[in-house]
């Protein structure tokens, strides 16, 4: 198998991501556009795939005379929570001034930006997936100008970690595949075991596996080329189930890449991550920070927090040394809370490291075997120029 191949959920029963909603309905109003009837539902071509995928839009119809095109679609994430159900999607197409190349696509009410000047924030999956399916409807010489509504995006994104990773104003649009991942439900654990097994089979398997977790994980993941050196697996919350079964599999060498507060769970002895199961985040921050004998008055803020972006806000006002120190401790608690794990269900010799981004999606705290996996990648950690995140001690 490639290792520029994810692993996921493709065979359960699930609903579409995103930016495949939004794709429907820039297809359908560029049709329009183009003086065209949009088609219901719009066939779809998926990157990395040779079967179309059937897909509805609400409707879709001319403005201004022809000069521009409106559609609709309905985002159906299938079965579970998902916040964006039944959210209305509108894309309005328009020719403009071929000066930015064929394609341009501009962020309306909703969408997210990565800060409130900049670009709109979709992965590299979104824009395949629009530039696949709107290259043949687009004649030469022209752009196509797309602005993105999410007419309730702006409201959603406050219940999200959005605003963590830099991402305001909305939604950002950063789904990897065409199908959602349920990351809390059974079916998702199943199917990942399956990806597991099947990544441990192939024959040029060598035993070393990237375990992310989220989307932005395995975002970042192929932005680092982690997926040019070894298979990527993301894992959703069954993180506990899937270093026992990955240990069984023969792994050898497991990184666990994933957001600070989202892996600070495991630092707890928490593995299952999703947060109607549990959360103790802050509970665990503070009692790794009394640890690094950060005072008992700051430890008290931290607990104080409204919530987990806020204490990292606060600790790192207080003294960003002692706030990368205390993040490091985290990493490495993470990799010795996972080694205590599997020692509950058996003994493999597989070597589990932990790599902890930012909110900047900075790659910035390892433990010390996640130290030595990056550096197996040909990665290391820098922080504004300068290496960060390890005490020369523990080298």
């Amino acid at each position: 198998m490639p290792f520029g191949i994810t692993q996921s959920l493709t065979d359960a029963p699930q609903g579409l991501t995103l930016p495949v909603w939004v794709a429907a309905a820039a297809r359908a109003a560029t049709q329009v556009l183009c003086g065209q009837t949009a088609e219901n539902p719009q066939s779809l071509q998926i990157p990395g795939r040779d079967q179309a995928l059937s897909v509805k839009v609400q409707s879709a119809a001319p403005l201004q005379g022809g000069e521009q095109a409106l559609a609709i679609s309905r985002c159906d994430p299938g079965p579970g929570l998902d916040l964006t159900r039944d959210l209305e999607i509108w894309v309005q197409a328009r020719w403009s001034q071929p000066e930015t190349g064929w394609l341009e696509i501009v962020p309306g009410e909703g969408i997210g930006r990565q800060g409130h000047e900049g670009d709109l924030c979709a992965s590299d999956f979104a824009r395949r997936l629009l530039e696949a399916n709107l290259r043949d409807l687009v004649p030469p010489g022209r752009c196509l100008q797309l602005e993105v509504v999410f007419p309730l995006g702006r409201e959603l994104a406050q219940r999200t970690s959005n605003a963590a990773f830099g991402v305001v104003d909305g939604l950002a649009l950063i789904g990897t595949q065409a199908e959602v991942q349920s990351s809390a439900s059974p079916d998702q654990l199943r199917v990942s075991l399956d990806a597991l097994q099947t990544i441990a089979r192939a024959a040029d398997f060598c035993g070393s596996l990237t375990l992310v977790i989220g989307e932005n994980g395995l975002d970042l993941a192929h932005q680092l080329g982690l997926a040019d050196q070894q298979p990527l697996l993301k894992a959703g919350n069954w993180i506990g189930p899937l270093l026992v079964a990955s240990a069984e599999a023969g792994v050898s060498n497991l990184l666990l890449l994933g957001y600070h507060g989202k892996l600070v769970k495991l630092a707890g002895g928490i593995f299952h991550t999703h947060h109607h199961l549990a959360d103790g985040r802050l509970e665990v921050l503070a009692a790794i920070a009394l640890q690094q004998g950060l005072g008992v008055d700051l430890i008290k803020e931290l607990l104080a927090s409204a919530s987990m972006e806020s204490a990292l806000q606060e600790l790192q006002k207080s003294d960003c040394a002692v706030a990368d120190r205390v993040w490091q401790a985290i990493a490495q608690a993470v990799e010795l809370r996972s080694e205590a794990y599997l020692k509950r269900y058996g003994s493999w010799p597989m070597r589990v490291g932990a790599a902890l981004f930012d909110r900047q999606r900075q790659l910035r705290w390892t433990g010390l075997t996640g130290h030595s996996l990056l550096a197996r990648c040909g990665l290391c950690i820098h922080s504004e120029g300068e290496e960060a995140g390890f005490d020369p001690s523990l080298r």
